[in-house]
């Protein structure tokens, strides 16, 4: 292993530095992976959750809730010329509306600030992106119920 490589090698870790000079790989890898660490406890973007049917059913229904500026993130898979159908239904009324991204990030042609459904033919196979927010930026919280339905 060619330790002058690891010689002088500066880190930054949000607005903290730190030296390390003459030390070995695993101190230089332990600084990184506590670093990592604090960094995913400190809230990262979480990996959407993955919508699936249960064998021999084509529909299913989620919930949650949004708070204040919050975004829930649903991932479908599906394929192309099957009907999808979403309606969403919230506590209060209205106060949770959803977006719909297909394979390449187009919208499907849905503005995000007032869906409460949708229903239409899908034009490629592959994952589709639903988010659920509130459709206002003052505080509060939402109450959803997403159901989700291919055909």
């Amino acid at each position: 292993m060619n330790t002058d490589l690891f010689r002088s090698i500066h880190i930054s870790y949000q607005c903290r530095s730190v030296f390390i000079r003459g030390r070995s790989l695993p101190i230089l890898l332990l600084t990184l992976f506590t670093g990592t660490a604090a960094m995913a406890q400190r809230g990262g973007k979480a990996e959407p959750n993955r919508i699936e049917f249960k064998r021999g059913t084509s529909s299913t229904t989620v919930s949650g809730v949004v708070r204040n500026s919050e975004e829930a993130e649903y991932v479908l898979a599906a394929k192309k010329c099957r009907r999808l159908t979403i309606k969403l239904t919230s506590v209060p009324v209205k106060s949770s509306v959803f977006q719909i991204l297909g394979p390449d990030n187009d919208t499907l042609g849905l503005e995000f600030d007032a869906n409460f459904s949708y229903s239409g033919v899908l034009p490629k196979t592959g994952d589709y992106s639903i988010t659920v927010s509130r459709p206002t930026e003052m505080k509060g919280t939402s109450r959803y119920k997403l159901t989700i339905t291919v055909r």
